[in-house]
């Protein structure tokens, strides 16, 4: 269990970002801070007044996390990555995509502009940002065109030179007025060069004729001009902030660090995706005394991406591995395309690494014993599950729901776990083709049948390309199999598995006259579990959700079903006609009571289709 008294004595008094979970580990809020130690243990504050939401907000909280930064201005700008991404039900003020602006230079012009942008699209344009001042973007956007004189006009360049006099920033010097051909392409590209070296940060030559322009304006007792090179210097000054949250290069990349200790290691996964740092895993290692950090990074990129479904483009680490050469061409193999690993030096690259290295050891020194116990509820209780079962080793179980209503859309789900966790992107859904009626026999035959005839073919694709078993959706086959039920659902499987050729253990999960998970039935034998053990409540976890997951995909199917049945029945009514009925008309009554002029004047709608909807539902 988390204790949240004892957690918040152990958080930081440093700049970052805090998660907010409830019971069923969502995400409900997200928020920064400049001291998380001060910032979260205000929410359970009882003296404090948090006002009705953040009532509500607090009494949901089951558990919490944290995100160390190196600055407040970070902690700003992860807090808007994340809340973009996760959308916490609570963060009703941060839900606008536009909360922070782009510098954007329009790379793909002839004659490019500097721009205010508060999107980041995938085109030509080199984008800079995003910066937590909307006003300091501004000035400095304006600074550029003054220092610079770079256009700001929307003509279209070099189709309309000379067809229009130069504007009014040409005569007050702050457009060098490409538009009438008075600067060549190469000239005006040099003066976005230099204006593309401001804007990476090397603002120190910028930063320094302003200081010496307002020095000279403040002799000359010019105390206006003085005050303008002051406030363009302090927007100069905000807008060259390192900001390493948002990787300029717009790729996904997935950036690891190490922590270790004499027995034990923490790797940080730091997850960007086009350019945004979106969220964090740690990974808790065992590691032996002659381990080195290249050893276990090594050791961990292996496994990790064996079993991960997405490689990105690149991976950072924070030290050099032996067989670099050798992981990037199996990582570019298993992506389609090539993947590079890097260790950067130098940088918004390295500060990234460092920043995983440290929140890597924050969770080294703080969590292991919650780690501990999170590997006792999940690899723990699955090693609980062989012992039971006299199997050697589970690591991965399949289990087997079937659901339907009166026989109505019988579907089958199948979830699985690995290493004692829930593997989403491995679970599938079946809908019964050849099974009419109330048949779960019947139903998980078929679902067997075709998970592993479908796992079986791919397999000797597989084969034949050369290629590993980790390839395919279906071609990882489970150490277990759990059922859900006893002897009847156990020997269906163990036949079809039988008549496959596959030799893979089977269990049903059975539950007592109440519906409680209360043993498991394996080799014609009902064992006992004891319900305060881990392997007890990782049997019930899984049981729930294959339910889950069965009900959901069959509750989805009912609705559409009974869309179905009322307007999708109709002659020449199909679903773009439904739709547009559908927006036209408050209900179905108001279409049933519609005569075949109105009908006919609804969008897509021709009298043919607006005659079969009437005489459906007026025909005896």
């Amino acid at each position: 269990m988390f204790d949240i008294a004892e957690e918040l004595k152990k958080l930081p008094d440093h700049p970052g970002v805090y998660l907010m979970h409830d019971d069923q580990d969502a995400i409900i809020y997200i928020g920064k801070a400049v001291s998380l130690k001060n910032r979260v243990r205000q929410y359970f504050q009882s003296s404090r007044n948090k006002g009705p939401k953040i009532e509500k907000m607090v009494s949901n909280i089951a558990r919490f996390e944290y995100i160390l930064t190196d600055s407040e201005l970070e902690a700003l700008v992860l807090e808007c990555n994340l809340i973009k991404e996760h959308r916490p039900k609570y963060n009703t003020m941060l839900k606008d995509d536009k909360t922070y602006p782009y510098i954007k230079v329009t790379l793909g012009e002839m004659y490019p502009r500097v721009l205010f942008s508060r999107q980041m699209k995938k085109d030509k344009s080199r984008y800079f940002g995003p910066y937590s001042s909307a006003a300091a973007v501004r000035d400095t956007i304006d600074l550029i065109r003054k220092l610079y004189q770079i256009r700001s006009c929307n003509r279209s360049l070099p189709r309309d030179i000379g067809k229009e006099r130069p504007c009014l920033n040409y005569h007050i010097h702050q457009c060098s007025a490409p538009c009438q051909d008075l600067i060549s392409a190469q000239e005006y590209r040099e003066r976005i060069d230099a204006a593309l070296e401001f804007l990476s940060g090397r603002v120190t030559p910028v930063i320094r004729d302003l200081e010496e322009k307002m020095a000279a304006a403040s002799a000359a007792m010019d105390f206006e001009k003085a005050a303008e090179y002051r406030d363009l210097l302090a927007s100069v000054t905000q807008i060259a902030e390192k900001q390493k949250i948002t990787d300029l290069g717009g790729e996904d990349r997935d950036i690891i660090a190490l922590a270790m200790d004499e027995t034990d290691a923490v790797v940080q996964v730091f997850f960007v995706r086009e350019g945004k740092l979106i969220g964090r895993e740690h990974f808790h290692v065992t590691i032996g005394t002659e381990d080195s950090p290249s050893e276990v990074l090594s050791t961990f990129l292996r496994q990790y991406y064996a079993g991960t479904p997405f490689i990105p483009k690149e991976i950072m680490l924070q030290t050099e591995i032996a067989d670099r050469e050798i992981i990037e061409q199996w990582l570019s193999g298993r992506r389609g395309r090539k993947c590079y690993i890097r260790i950067p030096k130098k940088g918004n690259r390295e500060k990234l690494v460092e920043l995983a290295a440290q929140n890597a050891e924050l969770v080294l020194k703080q969590d292991k014993e919650k780690i501990r116990r999170e590997e006792g509820r999940t690899i723990g209780a699955a090693k609980e599950i062989a012992s039971l079962l006299g199997l050697k080793h589970i690591g991965r179980m399949e289990a087997y729901d079937i659901s339907n209503t009166s026989g109505f859309e019988s579907v089958g789900s199948m979830v699985v776990y690995e290493k004692g966790k829930p593997c989403r992107s491995d679970y599938r859904r079946f809908k019964l083709r050849s099974v009419t009626g109330p048949d779960d026999y019947a139903s998980l035959r078929e679902v067997l049948l075709r998970r592993f005839t479908h796992g079986m073919k791919e397999r000797e694709e597989n084969r034949l390309k050369q290629i590993g078993d980790e390839y395919g959706s279906f071609t990882r086959f489970p150490d277990l199999i759990l059922m859900d039920g006893g002897k009847g659902q156990v020997n269906t499987a163990l036949k079809v598995l039988g008549e496959l050729e596959l030799d893979i253990p089977v269990a049903g999960m059975v539950k007592d006259d109440c519906h409680r998970t209360h043993g498991l039935y394996y080799n014609n034998t009902e064992l006992p579990i004891d319900p305060h053990s881990e392997a007890f409540r990782l049997i019930t976890r899984i049981q729930d959700e294959a339910h889950r997951f069965a009900i959901e995909y069959h509750r989805s199917l009912r609705t559409k079903g009974q869309v179905h049945s009322v307007l999708d029945d109709i002659p020449d009514i199909g679903p773009e006609r439904r739709k547009a009925l559908m927006r036209a008309y408050e209900s179905l009554d108001a279409i049933r009571g519609a005569d075949v002029e109105s009908l006919a004047a609804v969008p897509s709608m021709t009298r043919r289709a607006a005659e079969s909807v009437y005489q459906f539902f007026h025909s005896s």
